[in-house]
């Protein structure tokens, strides 16, 4: 089988491997289509996970069994499948808790073990869900990047009728904001300084788009009478804007910390006003076990407009193009790679 084997920092090399064998409670999983994370990126370029290169990333991804081991027979072979990519010890506090991003020996598929950037995968079998046939890959492969929003969401317990400031229109925050308008939230802002990236997010559900930074802190105020939004979602991972979200959100308000920054980078929170204010702020990384299974539901019965998500696709030779030129295409939400 063919594998794309991030080598260093900006260079993939296409390899050629055995086809793995399942082992008792694990499936073969041949792929079809991967996404193209954020992660995978910073990967690509240095920032993230250097240490665990060379590497096969890719961890979007959808395919169909190709083979079982030993084990129940709750899946069968040739039937479409997603796959949860975080991989707990399943006995530790974290884990007995579904708090399994937090196992000390957790594994994430693409990240810290070989991922989907290849023709074929063997991965737990309980990590496996069943998808519906009619449903197409380039949909299938947006179910864990909405799982990741999913779970914000959760954590944030957002409902109908709060305020919500998305702060970056970038793939997750376009994601962020469809997710914000099913649940109810309103009215719905989003910010960035690409003027295009903005007007996307406003085809799909923002109620009002911001590209000029001077203008944001007065068009929220306005909106919302002067209070600040209930939730600020950040979702581009840039201390700087973290910053700005604490002047954005109401007394009593939450921040989304979604936006991955570097490893030491801090927020300067006032302590006394956080208590008196009752603000709060929670992290929220990567979507896991009920969340795939909502953002399935959610994607399947089109809660969640698919189609800007898939205008760059590029066969698993073409990867490295596919890498180097996406800061060229502003207009591109995501790339999908097509095995």
């Amino acid at each position: 089988m063919r594998v794309a084997v991030l080598a260093a920092p900006g260079r993939f090399e296409i390899e050629t491997r055995p086809i793995p064998r399942p082992g008792a409670g694990e499936a073969l999983i041949k792929i079809s289509r991967v996404g193209i994370c954020g992660t995978d990126l910073h990967m690509f370029n240095g920032h993230y996970a250097a240490d665990n290169l060379p590497l096969v990333p890719g961890h979007e991804f959808t395919g169909t069994i190709a083979a079982l081991g030993e084990g129940p027979e709750r899946l069968r072979v040739g039937q479409k499948v997603v796959v949860d990519m975080n991989i707990g010890c399943g006995n530790c506090y974290w884990c007995r808790r579904q708090e399994i991003l937090s196992c000390p020996s957790m594994h994430q598929i693409g990240i810290t073990m070989d991922g989907a950037f290849s023709e074929y995968i063997c991965v737990p079998e309980r990590l496996v869900i069943a998808a519906p046939d009619d449903v197409p890959d380039a949909v299938l492969a947006l179910v864990e990047p909405l799982a990741c929003v999913v779970r914000a969401a959760r954590k944030s317990q957002v409902t109908f009728g709060q305020s919500v400031v998305v702060i970056g229109a970038g793939p997750m925050g376009n994601l962020h904001v469809q997710l914000m308008r099913t649940i109810g939230a309103a009215p719905i802002i989003v910010t960035d300084l690409s003027q295009m990236r903005v007007d996307m997010a406003c085809a799909v559900g923002a109620d009002i788009g911001v590209a000029d930074p001077e203008a944001l802190h007065r068009t929220v105020m306005d909106v919302t009478d002067g209070r600040g939004a209930d939730i600020i979602i950040e979702s581009v991972g840039d201390p700087a804007l973290y910053g700005l979200a604490t002047t954005l959100m109401r007394k009593g308000g939450h921040i989304a910390a979604f936006g991955l920054t570097g490893a030491g980078e801090t927020l300067a929170v006032d302590i006394l006003s956080t208590i008196l204010e009752e603000n709060s702020i929670k992290g929220s990384v990567a979507g896991i076990g009920q969340d795939m299974h909502d953002a399935l539901t959610l994607l399947v019965h089109g809660r969640i407009d698919p189609s800007l998500f898939s205008s760059a696709v590029f066969d698993l030779d073409d990867i490295q193009a596919a890498f180097d030129t996406h800061g060229k295409r502003p207009g591109d939400l995501k790339s999908q790679i097509i095995i």
